[in-house]
């Protein structure tokens, strides 16, 4: 039944199952041609959906809750929603871009080009803005109103990656946010377990 969108008379075609595709940084898969033409810039993550490509894990996530807009993950009224955008960029600017500088000066880059100056000052920008996001979080259970929305999405991450490298010690707000989002039955995997799934294979 090929092209009639079912597989039996009278049954719905099932939708393709969504595949995750590794991407071996430290091997240079992100440098090859066949990644550049999904993403440019060389990095990752990036969605296929279809014919749609879209790199930025923060489009990706605000394009998959504005599909699928029955999970309830994009706040329905404006100030909500502004609220979300406004935290979703908060975590973008100002907590994943001190993460990836320690990151690649402490593992990605070749050790001639790594800085232990760059790493300090990194860990000073995370901890400032960090100091931010654990104030915002007294006496809330989400990052915007009573559910998880987009900026829970994206922050969870983040403080899953800031725990890795030991920046939260010092927040208790964070530290309790962090157990929260993934003792959520649906929560995707913790950092250190897809780093040892991806080391076991």
């Amino acid at each position: 039944m090929k092209g009639q969108g079912a597989n039996q008379v009278g049954e719905p075609a099932k939708k393709p199952a969504a595949k995750f595709v590794p991407v071996n940084l430290l091997a240079g898969e992100h440098r090859r041609p066949e990644f550049l033409r999904l993403n440019p810039a060389g990095k990752v993550p990036v969605l296929v959906d279809g014919d749609l490509v879209i790199p930025e894990s923060a489009a990706i996530v605000f394009y998959l809750a504005d599909k699928y807009r029955d999970k309830g993950l994009m706040p329905a009224g404006l100030a909500e929603r502004a609220q979300a955008y406004r935290w979703v960029m908060f975590a973008v600017t100002e907590l994943e871009q001190p993460l990836w500088r320690i990151t690649r000066h402490t593992a990605l880059y070749l050790l001639d080009k790594r800085s232990q100056a760059d790493i300090a000052l990194a860990k000073e920008e995370f901890i400032a803005m960090a100091t931010v996001l654990d104030r915002h979080l007294e006496g809330r259970r989400f990052i915007v109103g009573d559910g998880i929305t987009v900026a829970d999405c994206v922050m969870a991450h983040l403080i899953d990656w800031a725990n890795e490298l030991k920046l939260i010690e010092g927040f208790p707000q964070l530290r309790t946010y962090l157990d929260r989002m993934y003792t959520r039955p649906t929560a995707p995997q913790r950092i250190a377990d897809a780093v040892a799934a991806i080391r076991a294979a």
